[in-house]
């Protein structure tokens, strides 16, 4: 059996193929790999026509030699012949005619020889053709599994990336929301530095408001001594001149200080009674014993005679405002230039409608709401919302100015503790605490005299619309303390600091009428 096929069909040889093509496939797979036995894969065929140009070249150059063998045979035959006929004609006869058979057989195994030779050539070359188709195709196997885990990999790479920008975007997502809650934490803190600050301010301010209440006491105590050896004085006289009998257990309430901040003198969350009038002891007095007996000897006195408010004169400029168009408006500028953590608004106001609409209104490019004095017809009458920064709100009852007669009213306001008055013809009305503690009112917005602003310098509703009359308006970036609002409502010198006035309503709209009015009876 030729040696090429006893080759291809030996265990050997098999499990040699077998363990090949298992580490073949059994390698890592990869581009370098895949191109490797792509390329082997090419090497192969190639290999393979060359083999069989080969081994057709070699069958040919045999064929070739076997007819040049079969022309030397019978050549080297032919001379033997006549060799054989020259040489051998001793021979006999016998020998002669064996000659021929034993040349012809020996020529026959020659010839079979050279046949087998190239039989097993032949059968060699088939036999290695049939072993490179076999490895191709195991190739090619090997080459289309390969690139089926290619594609299983590449997907998988696939979703690995997608996996990675989700896992990415994530990240960002939440370096983005630590930076946030880093900024959060650190407005935090600087707010809350920045309330310390204030309240640190604000108890500086009280300590140095419980001093100055001090001093005032300290100043009192001799006016009350003297008061006190006066009344002793003239219970006397009255006793040696027998007018009557002596008025028992006469105590006489000492005068409220002009010079005492508000913060001290006002409980916060409670109305509170009328402040006493300015105190003159002769004639305060003289009053009271009036009010009380009438003595002998003192009957022609006369009571000490009160201002009303048709008397109040050095009011300033009126607006009058004469129906509730939304056209009927006034601009107090510039309006704020700087924060406000304090202020007091003052006016007298003169109304016959039957709700009490807005009297003044501030917004910004922020909120429309930073500060509104603001009335409409679905409140209770008289009713004002006191706002500072929408939505915080405090309600105010003004029912008394509702008739017709003018009334003067001041609202005042402090970040320290949030405290706020409100204060209508000299009387406290209405006060609290806890009303944006620590606020700021922000500069730059739109102050409006008789409308709501829902957006800056507009949007106007004529249900919340001021109709009446308002004179002496005025601003003050600080609290004013009750002797301050006091003179005010009867009409003395206008306290210093006033931040606007009605003066500074420079543009006015709509049937809005602006008159100078000397005192309060003579305005229209």
């Amino acid at each position: 059996m030729p040696t090429g096929r006893r080759f291809a069909k030996t265990p050997e040889a098999r499990s040699a193929l077998t363990s090949l093509a298992a580490e073949v496939a059994n390698r890592p797979l990869g581009k370098a790999s895949v191109h490797s036995i792509h390329f082997l894969s090419c090497g192969h065929k190639a290999f393979l026509v060359f083999l069989k140009v080969f081994f057709r070249l070699l069958l040919s150059l045999s064929l070739a030699l076997c007819v040049i063998s079969w022309f030397l045979f019978c050549l080297g035959r032919f001379l033997s012949t006549l060799g054989m006929e020259v040489g051998l004609a001793g021979l006999p006869s016998f020998g002669r005619k064996l000659l021929p058979m034993m040349l012809f057989r020996r020529f026959q195994e020659v010839t079979l020889t050279h046949l087998q030779g190239i039989a097993s050539h032949y059968n060699l070359s088939v036999d290695i053709e049939a072993r490179f188709r076999s490895l191709a195709q195991e190739s090619q196997a090997v080459a289309l599994a390969l690139n089926q885990s290619q594609a299983a990999v590449q997907e998988e790479l696939g979703h690995l990336r997608t996996w990675v920008r989700r896992t990415q975007r994530r990240g960002r997502k939440a370096d983005h929301r630590l930076l946030a809650l880093s900024a959060t934490v650190s407005e935090g803190s600087t707010r809350r530095a920045r309330e310390q600050e204030t309240q640190r301010a604000a108890v500086s301010g009280l300590a140095r408001d419980v001093r100055a209440l001090r001093d005032a006491l300290l100043r009192l105590t001799p006016l009350v001594q003297s008061q006190g050896a006066r009344l002793a004085a003239l219970e006397g006289q009255l006793r040696v001149e027998g007018t009557g009998p002596t008025i028992p257990n006469v105590t006489l309430a000492p005068p409220r200080p002009s010079n005492l901040s508000a913060p001290q003198l006002q409980g916060g969350g409670q109305a509170s009674r009328a402040p006493p009038e300015p105190w003159n002891p002769p004639l305060d007095f003289a009053h009271r014993l009036q009010g009380a007996q009438e003595p002998r000897g003192l009957g022609n006195q006369q009571a000490w005679p009160r201002e009303s408010p048709g008397e109040v004169c050095n009011v300033g400029p009126a607006l009058i405002f004469p129906n509730a168009s939304t056209m009927n408006v006034g601009f107090l500028r510039p309006g704020f230039l700087t924060g406000l953590r304090a202020l007091s608004i003052c006016s007298w106001v003169r109304t016959a409608a039957d709700h009490l609409g807005t009297l003044l209104s501030y917004a910004t490019e922020e909120n429309d709401n930073k500060l509104v004095l603001h009335g409409r017809d679905s409140l209770a009458p008289g009713s004002v919302h006191f706002v500072i920064g929408d939505p915080a709100f405090r309600e105010l009852p003004l029912q008394p100015l509702l008739d017709g007669q003018w009334h003067h009213v001041c609202v005042i306001w402090t970040s320290i503790l949030g405290r706020y008055w409100l204060h209508v013809d000299r009387r406290l009305v209405a006060t609290g605490s806890r009303f944006r503690e620590g606020y700021e009112i922000p500069p730059g917005g739109s102050l409006v005299l008789g409308q709501e602003q829902d957006h800056v310098g507009g949007g106007f509703d004529s249900s919340e619309a001021f109709v009446g009359s308002m004179a002496g308006l005025a601003i003050w970036d600080r609290v004013l303390v009750p002797g301050e609002v006091s003179n005010l409502a009867m009409g003395k010198v206008l306290p210093a600091g006033a931040i606007l006035t009605l003066a500074n309503a420079t543009s006015v709209g709509g049937f809005v009428q602006r008159v100078n009015c000397t005192c309060l009876q003579l305005c229209p």
